[in-house]
C-alpha cells in the first residue's frame, strides 16, 4: 500500500539523507500518521512533478505569462498539452457542437503609450512626479485615449467610504466635479481594531477597487490611494509593478460608470510632505478619518496635473478548461480553480531582470490544478462532474473569473462548490491550513472535517486586514452565491513552526510578491503542497460522490443570492 500525502516520497528520501532532513522528514510522516487508513484511499501527489511544473510554467520562456502577450501562446498551449496528458477531457466552450478546450475571455486592454508626466503644484512650487517613483498611474479605462488634466484641486476623503448600513459616508455631499479625491487605504477600523466594519478584518470597502468604484459614482475626475505598507498589506514595489504595465478590464458598455479617469496611487511619504505644504497635518487627518464625522478636506493650494496617451483596445485571452463527466449527474458540478497569469514583461529590478516570472503566484496553483485532474482522471468516475478551470486576468482584477461566473460553462446553480488554489506554498509540510479571508460556509466545515483526517488543523486567516477575501477568484463566485473558499498554506511549519510560517511569508511579501524574483529555487521540497493536496482531492471527491449541496452560513451576505437558486436543484 502507498503511503499517503507524498509520505511515499518522503520515507525515499528518508534512506537516502542526512540526520538533519532525517528528523524533519520523520516530523512530516509523524504528523499523518494517525489519519493513515483514512489517508491511503487519496492518490499521492508527486513532489517532483508539481516542482518540474512550476519550473517549467515560471522560467523565463514563458515571459511572465501576461494576457495577450506571446506568453500566453505558449501558456495556453502547454495548459491544454498538459490537460491532455492528464486523461481529462475538453471542457471549454462549445466549438461546432463540441466542447473545447478554452473560453473566450474579450478583454479591453489599455496601456500608457509613451512617457507620461505627472505634477504637484503647491504654494506656486511645480513638483514633476516619478512614475513608480513618487507615484503610480494606471492607464486610463474610462474610455478615454488621451488624459490631459492641468493643476485640478485635490480633495482628502477620508478611506472613501459610502456605507448606508454602517450610516459612514465619507464625502458628505462634497463636489468631486473636475478634481481629485485623496483616499487612506484599507478600512476606518485598521488602526484600531474597532468600529464599525469589523475590526482589523478588511471588508470590501478597504480594497483599492472599491475605492475607484466609488470615486466613479461620485462623479470625480479621479482618485489617489495613499500607500503605507501595512494597511496595504504589500510594500511600494507591488504597487508600481502592479499598476505601471498594461491594465485590463472586462468589455463595458458604459466604463466611465466604474472608472474614473484617473486611478493611480502615491508614496506615504509623498502624501505627507503634499498635506505638510498644504498646510495640512496629514496623521491628525486621518485620525479624524476613523471618525463618523469626518468631513472632506480641499487641500489649499495644492493642484495636480497628469499628461498620457491611452493605447486602448479589445483583446481575447484565454480560459484553460478540463473536465471529467460525472458518472450519473453529469450536469451537476464540482469546480477547482486557480489562475495561470502573472505580470509579464515590465519594469526592471536593480538586476535588471523584467521578466515577472510569477512561480508562486500562481505556478504553484496551475500545477496543482493539473496534478489534481490527473488524479481524478485516474481514478473511478464520480457521480458529479469535475471541471478544472484556469483563469486569465486575476492579476488584473479578477477578470477570468468574473468572466466565466457571469458566463458559466456549467450552471452556477448546480455547481455545488468552488475550490480555488493560489499561491501555494512549496516548501516543506504545516501542521494546520487556512483559507482567504474570512467566511462562513458548509464547505469550509467539510473542508475542516477532511483535514483531521490528515492531521491538519484549521487556523482563522492570520492577516485578515489584508483582505484576501477579495483578492482571489473564488470572490467572483462567492458573490454570485456559490460556495467557494481559496485554500491557502498553512503557517505552522513542521520544521520551525510558526516563527518560520510567518517569517517565510513576510519574506516572500516583502521580496518576491509581484516581483521579477517570484522564481522558481532549487531548493524547494513541494513537501507541503504533496502532502495537503490530497485533502483538498478528497474533499472534492466527496462532494462529486454526493448529493449534498453545501451553502453559506445563514449569517452570510451570500446565503440569500444562493438561497434563490434552490428550486434548480434537487
Amino acid at each position: 500500500m502507498d503511503l499517503p500525502g507524498g509520505l511515499a516520497y518522503h520515507a525515499r528520501t528518508f534512506r537516502r539523507t542526512g540526520d538533519a532532513v532525517r528528523t524533519l522528514i520523520a516530523s512530516a510522516i509523524a504528523l499523518a500518521l494517525a489519519s493513515f487508513a483514512h489517508a491511503a484511499d487519496a492518490p499521492v501527489f508527486d513532489p517532483q512533478r508539481l516542482s518540474a511544473e512550476v519550473k517549467t510554467l515560471s522560467s523565463d520562456a514563458f515571459e511572465g505569462r501576461g494576457p495577450a502577450t506571446a506568453g500566453e501562446t505558449k501558456t495556453v498551449a502547454y495548459l491544454i498539452e498538459q490537460m491532455k496528458a492528464a486523461g481529462l477531457e475538453p471542457g471549454g466552450a462549445l466549438e461546432h457542437g463540441k466542447r473545447g478546450w478554452t473560453q473566450p475571455v474579450p478583454l479591453g486592454r489599455f496601456a500608457i503609450a509613451g512617457t507620461p508626466s505627472f505634477a504637484l503644484d503647491v504654494g506656486g512650487q511645480h513638483e514633476p512626479l516619478a512614475q513608480g517613483g513618487q507615484i503610480a498611474v494606471r492607464a486610463a479605462m474610462d474610455g478615454s485615449h488621451q488624459v490631459d488634466i492641468r493643476n485640478v484641486p485635490l480633495v482628502f476623503v477620508g478611506y472613501g467610504v459610502k456605507a448606508p448600513e454602517r450610516h459612514w459616508d465619507d464625502f458628505k455631499g462634497v463636489d468631486l466635479k473636475g478634481k481629485i479625491a485623496v483616499v487612506l487605504v484599507n478600512d476606518p477600523d485598521f488602526e484600531t481594531g474597532q468600529g464599525d466594519f469589523g475590526g482589523k478584518a478588511m471588508t470590501y470597502y478597504g480594497r483599492w477597487t472599491y475605492k475607484y468604484e466609488e470615486a466613479a459614482r461620485q462623479g470625480a475626475l479621479g482618485m489617489l490611494v495613499v500607500h503605507e505598507t501595512a494597511p496595504a498589506s504589500y510594500g511600494w514595489n507591488t504597487v508600481k509593478n502592479s499598476n505601471t504595465n498594461a491594465m485590463f478590464d472586462i468589455v463595458r458598455e458604459h466604463p466611465e460608470a466604474a472608472h474614473p479617469k484617473l486611478e493611480g496611487w502615491i508614496q506615504h511619504d509623498a502624501a505627507v510632505d503634499l498635506f505638510k505644504r498644504s498646510g495640512l497635518d496629514f496623521e491628525a487627518l486621518k485620525r479624524q478619518a476613523q471618525t463618523r464625522d469626518f468631513k472632506p478636506v480641499t487641500l489649499p493650494g495644492a493642484g495636480f496635473s497628469a499628461k498620457f496617451d491611452v493605447d486602448a483596445k479589445v483583446i481575447t485571452s484565454q480560459n484553460v478548461v478540463g473536465r471529467v463527466a460525472g458518472a450519473r449527474r453529469p450536469d451537476e458540478t464540482v469546480l477547482y480553480s486557480a489562475h495561470w497569469d502573472h505580470l509579464g514583461v515590465g519594469e526592471p529590478d536593480a538586476k535588471g531582470d523584467r521578466i515577472y516570472n510569477g512561480a508562486v503566484d500562481n505556478a504553484t496553483g496551475i500545477a496543482a490544478l493539473i496534478e489534481m485532474g490527473r488524479a481524478f482522471a485516474h481514478a473511478p468516475r464520480p457521480q458529479r462532474s469535475v471541471v478544472f478551470l484556469a483563469v486569465t486576468a486575476e492579476e488584473k482584477g479578477l477578470l477570468g473569473s468574473e468572466y466565466y461566473a457571469s458566463h458559466p460553462l456549467y450552471p452556477a446553480a448546480k455547481t455545488a462548490g468552488v475550490i480555488n488554489m493560489d499561491a501555494l506554498s512549496p516548501e516543506g509540510a504545516a501542521r494546520n491550513f487556512t483559507i482567504s479571508g474570512s467566511a462562513s460556509l458548509d464547505l469550509l466545515d467539510d473542508l475542516v472535517t477532511v483535514a483531521k483526517g490528515y492531521g491538519l488543523g484549521f487556523s482563522p486567516d492570520p492577516h485578515p486586514e489584508a483582505g484576501s477575501f477579495y483578492r482571489s477568484d473564488h470572490f467572483s463566485f462567492a458573490k454570485r452565491g456559490v460556495p467557494a473558499l481559496s485554500y491557502e498554506s498553512g503557517n505552522d511549519r513542521v520544521e520551525g513552526g510558526k516563527a518560520a510560517g510567518e517569517a517565510a511569508s513576510k519574506t516572500y511579501t516583502r521580496e518576491h510578491y509581484h516581483q521579477p524574483s517570484d522564481e522558481w529555487q532549487a531548493g524547494w521540497s513541494f513537501a507541503g503542497m504533496a502532502h495537503d493536496l490530497p485533502v483538498l482531492y478528497t474533499l472534492g471527491r466527496q462532494l462529486a460522490d454526493s448529493d449534498a449541496w453545501p451553502n453559506w452560513g445563514t449569517d452570510s451576505e451570500f446565503r440569500a443570492i444562493r438561497d434563490r437558486s434552490a428550486d434548480q436543484r434537487r
